[in-house]
Parts: structure tokens; C-alpha cells; sequence
């Protein structure tokens, strides 16, 4: 009977183990899972730069515009790109990429140039740099919805893209009026 007793429990302890082993095992592959190509990386860091960028150039416009409409457009470039931010952010969570924090060196830059810029000086700059800016922006995002093979990060794409080609039909009119 003893020796039924030990038989046994060293079965359930070894099925136990195996168990163990099995779940720890299969982290990784559920970690695996959640992460994206280096493209779609660089994707969504790049975005990251744009969020980060529009949100202070749209603050700067705020405070330094001269005109009303660029103004409120600034007040807008802040509001959706801070929203598209949050969503990114949620989706670079789901997938392990760490976004940036701050402007890299060449959104820096530009920040810097247009802080020294007042006036209609400053308003001519910001909408040119909006209006180049968006146009880039959609191409490259409608080349990430196309290209991505990860359904999470198209969708992200594709829900920016209507956003982006408001935001250059709105600069679009600034520029002409």
C-alpha cells in the first residue's frame, strides 16, 4: 500500500511539473504573439513623432498665432492628436513597443525654429509645416494599412487616415484664405 502511496504521488507530482513546465513554456509563445515586425515598429514609433510633434507645434499656434484660424487649428492639431496618441499608445502596450516621450532631433529642430517665429511670420511657417506634414503623414500611413500583415496596427492606420485628410483639408483652407 505504501509503496501505491508513493507511486502515486510522485505520478501527480511529475504530471504537476509537467503541467508547470507546459505553462511557463507557452508565455513566451503568448508573448510572442503580441509583437509586431520592425517595420510595423518603425511604424508606430514614427507615428509616436508625428502624435508628439503636432500636439506642441498645435500648442505653440495656440500661443503664438495671430490669426484665428490657425488658432483653432491649433487647438485641434492638440485635441486629436493627443486622442490618436492615447490610441497608439494602448496599441504599442498590447504589441511591446515603447514609444517615445519626447521630440527627436529633427521635430526638435523645426519645434525650435517656429518658437522663434511670431505673427503672421508664425503663422505662414506652422500652416506650410502642417500642410507638408499631413500630406506625408497619410501617405504613410495608408502605405502601413496596406502593407501590415497585423490586423491591430492596420486598423490603428485606418483610423487615422480620415483624421489626417481632415486635418489637410482644414489647412488646405488656411493656406488659400
Amino acid at each position: 500500500r505504501f509503496s501505491k502511496f508513493i507511486v502515486r504521488s510522485a505520478a501527480a507530482m511529475l504530471g504537476m511539473m509537467l503541467l508547470a513546465v507546459a505553462f511557463l513554456m507557452a508565455v513566451p509563445r503568448a508573448n510572442a504573439a503580441t509583437t509586431v515586425s520592425t517595420a510595423d515598429q518603425d511604424f508606430m514609433l514614427a507615428a509616436g513623432q508625428v502624435n508628439l510633434s503636432e500636439i506642441k507645434l498645435g500648442e505653440y499656434a495656440v500661443q503664438n498665432g495671430k490669426r484665428d484660424d490657425v488658432k483653432a487649428f491649433g487647438r485641434r492639431m492638440v485635441k486629436d492628436h493627443t486622442a490618436l496618441n492615447d490610441d497608439l499608445k494602448t496599441l504599442a502596450a498590447q504589441k511591446d513597443v515603447t514609444l517615445p516621450d519626447s521630440l527627436d532631433a529633427k521635430n526638435q529642430k523645426m519645434a525650435d525654429k517656429l518658437m522663434t517665429l511670431t505673427g503672421s511670420d508664425f503663422d505662414k511657417a506652422y500652416i506650410a509645416g502642417m500642410f507638408k506634414g499631413h500630406k506625408k503623414a497619410i501617405k504613410t500611413f495608408k502605405a502601413e494599412s496596406t502593407e501590415t500583415s497585423d490586423a491591430d496596427v492596420k486598423s490603428f492606420a485606418d483610423k487615422s487616415i480620415p483624421i489626417l485628410e481632415e486635418h489637410l483639408k482644414l489647412v488646405t483652407a488656411i493656406r488659400k484664405s
